[in-house]
């Protein structure tokens, strides 16, 4: 198999995706920005080479000379979401000229909008209302209209993560304060129907959607284990941790107020339906392609999850 490079590595998701590769034994490349945080995160992997873009064509280019696969994970800052369409066509450019011949991005569910439906397949309307979702559908439009010129494309979308690493979700906050019995803070709606996929499980499945000559010219969905709500989620959190539940919950109006004064908050309040009416997703068709799909139970996820932040913490006090 080609060299596979992990293009936006150094996040919780394409950290996980990494440790997949070196289990299975696979050399690959990781692309970012930061040779100092490339190097803090996979400089000890011999089975890691290190390259750096500026995130533009040419950069792209040099980076991924000699790479046959690669997978798509950049973030940008919450408030600065037009960048998700300049970056992808900037990439695809790259990646085109640097030979590449197939590119995985990781997608999430903002291009869907509304759910119109009680679970969403596959063939639901891409129809977002927000800015955000409608910047991510963009992204996605550009890479599925490459497909066939020159390079192979597909989209793997995921709901809301958890696990090791994860250093932004709904439910950071609770890992973070639930082991000393703090307050944590909540975004509500926080008793309505939710999921929630675990990050190495996703890691996982994105590498044998890579690796799966079928899955190429269309998108597909990766579903949790099942729907919980935020409550009860957390309420596990804690209750893992011996604790009594401790939240304080914040609703859309108050995030409409802190984004008066601030740009990323005023986001999170614009995307806020998704706690009202969040996205349940259906991945039949992602498991009718692949077979059984890793499905770590939210109790397990928990311990998992808290297990690898002890040690994280130990190893940074070490």
């Amino acid at each position: 198999m080609g060299r596979i490079a992990l293009i936006g590595a150094t996040g919780a998701v394409g950290q996980a995706i990494a440790a997949v590769l070196r289990e299975q034994g696979r050399a690959y490349r990781v692309v970012g920005r930061s040779e100092t945080s490339l190097q803090k995160t996979f400089g000890a992997d011999s089975l890691a080479e290190i390259r750096t873009w500026n995130a533009d064509a040419e950069s792209a280019r040099a980076a991924l000379e000699g790479v046959e696969s690669a997978i798509y994970l950049v973030g940008v800052p919450y408030d600065h979401f037009e960048l998700h369409p300049q970056l992808m066509r900037a990439t695809l450019e790259g990646a085109i000229a640097a030979g590449v011949k197939r590119l995985l991005l990781i997608g999430t569910v903002y291009p869907y909008g509304l759910p119109r439906t009680g679970t969403v397949d596959e063939s639901h309307p891409r129809d977002p209302h927000a800015f955000n979702g409608k910047m991510r559908k963009e992204q996605e439009d550009l890479l599925l209209a490459a497909h066939g010129a020159g390079i192979e494309t597909c989209v793997l979308r995921f709901p809301d993560l958890y696990g090791p690493g994860m250093e932004k979700s709904y439910l950071t906050g609770q890992f973070a304060n639930a082991p000393q019995g703090k307050r944590s803070t909540m975004i509500g709606p926080v008793d309505v129907r939710h999921e929630w996929a675990f990050i190495p499980d996703c890691a996982r499945v994105a590498v044998r959607v890579l690796d799966e000559p079928r899955a190429y010219g269309m998108f597909w969905n990766y579903a949790g284990p099942g729907e919980i709500t935020e409550r009860e989620f957390s309420d596990k959190i804690y209750a893992a941790c011996g604790k009594k539940p401790n939240y304080l919950v914040v609703n859309k109006t108050v995030l409409q107020l802190f984004g008066l004064f601030n740009p990323e908050m005023r986001k999170f309040a614009e995307m806020n339906y998704l706690m009202s009416d969040p996205v349940i997703m259906n991945d039949g068709r992602l498991r009718s392609l692949l077979g059984e799909l890793p499905k770590t139970s939210y109790d397990e996820g928990i311990r998992l999850t808290l297990e690898g932040q002890a040690k994280m913490a130990a190893s940074h006090g070490a």
